[in-house]
């Protein structure tokens, strides 16, 4: 097929341009800026220039392509409500050029977007007091004959060349002075191997049919503190509890998502299209040492 993927460049995305060549499917990347167009071309990809917020483009690259997979996302934490709306509006722009044809479009989304305290599941519906309203927007599609499917990644997509979740949290601790976690730090994290995530992402644009829920995790809930404790040891740091009203003031825009407990299965994924996690857990990865070099 002829893919258009945006965020092709991503941590994710640039994976997921890999995934699919070596697949031998013909992969046509967004490109913003002339860096982000030779790196595609170099991974073998064909250029469509836009933006996200150029729904226009995100039209045309849609209508010429046999499927869409939409990860590109505005990680601005400060003006988050923004970010959403752009990605709700790029989503129905791409289902509109795709409206009636039945082809693949594989949205992103997130487990965080389920209600916390409990195993999340596939048959899990996002909560509707969700700022981001991907999913949503992707459902509608399928009512517009778009073979539509949701990728809900783990918080922690780690690997080499993270720049998420994780090395905001080691930042933080080398900033601090300590590594911290909320509570009794029991609170969990799912988590997978970014080429675990983009093989995901290949299977669903290949299989998934219309509203189809997949979960990309890897480890089901990683405790907090454990997370801490190899941060604390890497660096030479003490690990410490704080407390939820101090969250804020340590964590900073991380405070809600190092508070959260967001234990997920995929447990569907992996028996309705033989997904299988292959790479490093998130403890072995941390392990490894790659997150700590500066």
């Amino acid at each position: 097929m002829r893919i258009f993927v945006t965020g092709a460049t991503g941590f994710i995305g640039s994976a997921v341009v890999r995934e699919l060549s070596d697949a031998g499917h013909r992969v046509v990347g967004l490109a913003r800026s002339d860096k982000s167009a030779a790196a595609l071309t170099a991974a073998g990809a064909d250029v469509h220039h836009g933006t996200l917020d150029d729904l226009d483009s995100l039209r045309r690259g849609a209508a010429a392509a046999d499927g869409v997979i939409h990860l590109a996302f505005i990680h601005d934490f400060s003006n988050f409500a923004a970010a959403a709306e752009t990605d709700r509006l790029a989503i129905e722009a791409i289902g509109e050029a795709l409206e009636g044809s039945g082809k693949p479009f594989v949205v992103t989304s997130g487990t965080l977007m389920l209600a916390p305290g409990r195993l999340g599941t596939e048959e899990d519906a996002a909560m509707p007091t969700a700022h981001r309203q991907s999913e949503e927007a992707a459902m509608a599609t399928v009512k517009r004959g778009v073979r539509s499917s949701i990728v809900r990644l783990s918080p922690s997509v780690h690997g080499p060349g993270d720049y998420g979740f994780l090395p905001t949290l080691i930042e933080i601790a080398r900033a601090k002075g300590v590594s911290a976690y909320i509570g009794d730090g029991s609170n969990r994290w799912p988590a997978v191997h970014r080429l675990d995530a983009a093989r995901l992402f290949r299977l669903a644009v290949e299989d998934a049919p219309g509203g189809a829920r997949l979960h990309a995790v890897g480890d089901e809930g990683v405790p907090l503190r454990d997370i801490a404790a190899i941060i604390g040891r890497r660096l030479n740091l003490p690990v410490v509890s704080i407390s939820q009203e101090e969250a804020a003031g340590h964590f900073g825009w991380l405070s809600f998502a190092a508070s959260v407990d967001n234990p997920a299965s995929s447990a569907l994924t992996r028996e309705r299209f033989g997904w299988r996690p292959e790479h490093a857990s998130l403890i072995s990865d941390l392990e490894r040492g790659h997150y700590f070099k500066d």
